[in-house]
């Protein structure tokens, strides 16, 4: 990773002007942790910290896992969204998968598709997860995006065996620093449109919409408590819950049970 220029681009390109510094660190235990402890700072807006590697990443359901030094991109953005309406939080991870799926698209010219909320999938295996970290700011609310993507991974490093890497998917050589700044970008772009609208999601919607390989298929959602609801996922709401049949869905492990047609 070139952390020189990953600073200088933040520091120098406009279209990355939300964020107010990157920087990139050898290993941490989790840059979601590191980055919710400076939830007090009020200089720590827009931050970004990177690590090449992490100890105890953290995903959904405080799932951790580990990833080896300079196979993946572990990286976290901290934004403080004071004036918010709380209702348009949820909107935020499915917005970092959006960019990540144009980021990946962009890069590698593999077809990356999102499983909701925010997974990103290539050939229906997980190449990326994010987890959004709310905290209590001075001003309003904190939120700490974090997104894990793996990049050369082999299969014996893979987490679990549904996921997979961009190189495993057939991507050509990936220069992981350009992957974080087209990462950026595509975030900051989409980010800067929705808070122009106002916080409204519609044009948000579409685009999550366009990205989403859930939407028409057949899913089972494992929801918080121990319910399963089968069902066909046909959209989402002004939340970003998906509805399966007359649901409505905030949390839940979803699986898709056949292709999409």
């Amino acid at each position: 990773m070139d952390s020189g220029l990953l600073r200088r681009s933040v520091a120098e390109l406009p279209e990355l002007s939300l964020f107010s510094r990157i920087d990139v660190v050898e290993a941490t235990g989790s840059t979601n942790a590191d980055l919710l402890a400076l939830a007090d700072d009020p200089d720590a807006d827009g931050r970004v910290l990177v690590a090449e590697t992490q100890r105890t990443g953290r995903g959904r359901h405080d799932r951790v896992f580990v990833s080896p030094p300079r196979a993946q991109i572990a990286m976290s953005v901290l934004l403080r969204l004071g004036g918010v309406d709380p209702s348009a939080l949820g909107w935020l991870p499915l917005l970092a998968g959006v960019a990540t799926v144009d980021a990946v698209r962009d890069t590698t010219g593999l077809r990356a598709d999102l499983k909701w909320p925010n997974d990103v999938l290539i050939d229906g295996r997980k190449t990326a997860g994010i987890l959004a970290e709310v905290a209590a700011g001075p001003d309003g609310p904190v939120v700490v995006l974090g997104i894990g993507l793996n990049v050369s991974l082999t299969e014996d490093e893979l987490p679990v065996p549904h996921a997979t890497s961009l190189v495993l998917a057939g991507a050509p050589e990936v220069d992981r620093t350009a992957l974080v700044l087209s990462m950026l970008r595509e975030f900051a772009g989409y980010f800067t449109a929705w808070r122009a609208a106002g916080w409204d999601p519609s044009g948000l919607a579409r685009e999550y919409r366009t990205r989403c390989a859930t939407l028409g298929a057949s899913v089972r959602a494992e929801l918080p408590g121990g319910e399963v609801l089968t069902g066909t996922a046909t959209d989402v709401d002004g939340q970003g819950r998906l509805l399966i049949g007359d649901r409505a869905v905030s949390a839940g492990d979803v699986t898709h049970l056949r292709a999409q047609v």
